[in-house]
């Protein structure tokens, strides 16, 4: 059981065999951290990051790089190549230009292109790390307060960053090579543990998603604990799972209940048109669902049972099959407990969906609407990207 340790509200802060957890649902405050990761390293800096943007937050982030490795700690960053397309390689050269390493995951241009690689991580001294759905740009720090994304991130103290440091030298192997093959890739996924001998009471599992032929490696977990779960809770951002999993979540409210949050706002409206075109069998099964007021949702959580989900992967397609995605899984009653109490706050700024309002609005145009989104986000994307990666990786 998870010892609690004092924090300051609204972060979330445990020990737990030997690791040092503190959830952090703040953008100003993941800033502050993400710095203080960095400022506070000695011997070495590893990041990846899906969005690195050319704005004021990512600028100081750059320089704290620069400055670290200018005092003799070896830095490495990663960036997507499709993500981050539109930050020019001169924003990262003062970096390149002080000795740290820099590149760009997925920049071959052939159909396979449009797999990403769509984790976030900082590991300091491969002792410290921060995780999450949170990118390098303004808006996932709080700017402006208004327009900014509601998201968190968990940093992690302890022995449990060790295999994520390790996954993070497989990944860096693989683009650094000019080819970056993709069955090389695949391989990695497939084959990869964050331990040469698991302990099945361990309360930690990393998994990793990627582009493989069935479900990724995460989504078999998540699929597993969901077909045994009895209660479910979930804030995730981007929302067009199969209809599979759609009935694995409503079977838990016949038992003791699932709860669903979803975004009202985000930066792409086809997916919040696709989610919502999945309320209706949810709803006639019991599931509660809100959606999310303040601001634009980007979070990714699950608590299943006593088992918490953190990190980079949405519940929709593309990210149970093909992106590659790094998750958490905690399982701790303490700590899904006060998970669960970060929710309960995130419902209270959330407004209900019943099946009688979300019946109000399904005119003939709007269905039309979703069931396109649906098919853009939740098949199409899903099906081109799909097909168009798995193909002979050595073909083109």
């Amino acid at each position: 059981m998870a010892t609690p340790v004092k924090a300051q509200a609204p972060d979330i802060a445990v020990m737990l065999d030997g690791n040092h957890l503190r959830l952090i649902d703040d953008g100003a405050a993941l800033f502050d951290a993400l710095v203080a990761l960095i400022t506070g390293a000695r011997t070495s800096l590893k990041l990846y990051y899906y969005i690195f943007a050319d704005d004021g937050s990512a600028t100081k982030i750059r320089n704290a790089l620069v400055a670290a490795q200018a005092r003799g700690v070896a830095v490495t960053l990663m960036v997507d190549g499709f993500g981050t397309s539109r930050t020019p390689d001169a924003f990262f050269a003062p970096l390149v230009e002080a000795g740290g390493h820099f590149g760009r995951f997925g920049t071959r241009r052939s159909t396979r292109y449009l797999i990403r690689n769509h984790q976030k991580m900082a590991i300091a001294d491969d002792a410290r790390m921060l995780i999450g759905g949170f990118n390098v740009e303004d808006s996932y720090f709080g700017i402006p307060p208004h327009d900014s994304w509601a998201d968190l991130g968990l940093w992690i103290e302890g022995p449990q960053v060790e295999a994520m440091s390790r996954w993070y030298g497989q990944l860096w192997r693989w683009v650094a090579t000019r080819k970056q093959r993709f069955r090389t890739l695949r391989s990695m996924v497939r084959h990869w543990h964050p331990s040469l001998h698991h302990d099945p009471a361990d309360p930690f599992r990393w998994l990793i998603g990627g582009p493989t032929r069935r479900l990724s490696p995460w989504a078999q977990v998540v699929k597993h604990d969901l077909e045994q779960a009895q209660r479910v809770d979930m804030v995730a951002a981007y929302f067009s799972p199969g209809r599979g999993m759609l009935k694995r979540i409503a079977r838990a409210t016949r038992r003791k209940g699932a709860r669903i949050i979803l975004p009202a706002k985000s930066d792409n409206g086809a997916t919040i048109a696709a989610a919502r075109l999945l309320y209706g069998p949810l709803l006639k099964r019991g599931v509660e669902i809100a959606e999310y007021q303040p601001r634009k949702l980007h979070m990714k959580l699950i608590v299943i049972d006593n088992a918490v989900f953190i990190g980079s992967a949405n519940f929709d397609m593309r990210s149970l099959f093909v992106n590659l995605e790094v998750m958490l899984r905690v399982d701790d009653a303490g700590f899904a407990t006060s998970v669960r109490s970060l929710i309960d706050r995130m419902a209270q700024d959330s407004r209900v969906v019943t099946l009688e309002s979300h019946r109000a609005t399904r005119t003939i145009l709007t269905l039309a609407k979703q069931w396109i989104s649906y098919l853009l986000v939740g098949v199409l994307d899903y099906t081109v990207t799909r097909r168009l990666n798995f193909r002979d990786p050595d073909a083109d």
